[in-house]
């Protein structure tokens, strides 16, 4: 009887996907939500000076006069709702959600993100892949991002964008991702 030594040690992993987050965040839900009662209370606001009934709990709204002060608070609610139509249209399409999936055995790299109308996908040759590059920049604007270097193509960010990642964990993804595509990590 032979004994077959095809599965005697562990394989290689083949195939690495790194889910990424889109606009579906908690901070976005709460800024969107802050942003229509902000929004709602204007216009109320507006219509009671107009009405010249109270129709908020709080104040007294209906002893503002109509013009200029009214007016103006309902232009300001109509600007705000129409913000916050465009914040929740960003949270349900969930734009920027996606994924990064590098698969060995094809010898592809794909990366995809949901856009507004249309899925985005980019797919690159894994020999192209020159290197990981780890981007940090502190200050008013900072900026924690992963990016793949590609031969004859600008770098491709493969990190979400907005709130900037721990540097403990933008490191080890970076050196995971080096270690599975067998290329060197920049930037550290």
């Amino acid at each position: 009887m032979a004994v077959s030594k095809a599965d005697s040690g562990p394989r290689p992993q083949q195939v690495l996907e790194q889910p990424v987050l889109g606009s579906r965040r908690l901070s976005n839900i709460l800024v969107a939500a802050a942003v229509t009662t902000g929004g709602l209370g204007f216009l109320l606001t507006s219509l009671s000076s107009r009405l010249g009934r109270d129709l908020l709990p709080i104040g007294h709204p209906a002893e503002l006069s109509w013009v200029p002060q009214g007016l103006v608070m309902g232009l300001y609610g109509l600007a705000a709702l129409l913000l916050a139509t465009y914040l929740w249209t960003v949270i349900g399409i969930d734009v920027g959600a996606g994924f990064n999936r590098f698969d060995r055995a094809a010898g592809q790299a794909l990366i995809s993100r949901r856009g507004f109308r249309q899925e985005i996908s980019v797919e690159i040759p894994l020999r192209e892949i020159q290197a990981v590059k780890v981007e940090v920049r502190d200050g008013l604007n900072p900026r924690r991002r992963l990016a793949l270097r590609v031969q004859g193509r600008r770098d491709l960010p493969l990190t979400r964008v907005g709130e900037p990642l721990p540097l403990a964990d933008l490191e080890m993804t970076g050196a995971q991702l080096a270690r599975f595509l067998e290329v060197p990590l920049e930037g550290l």
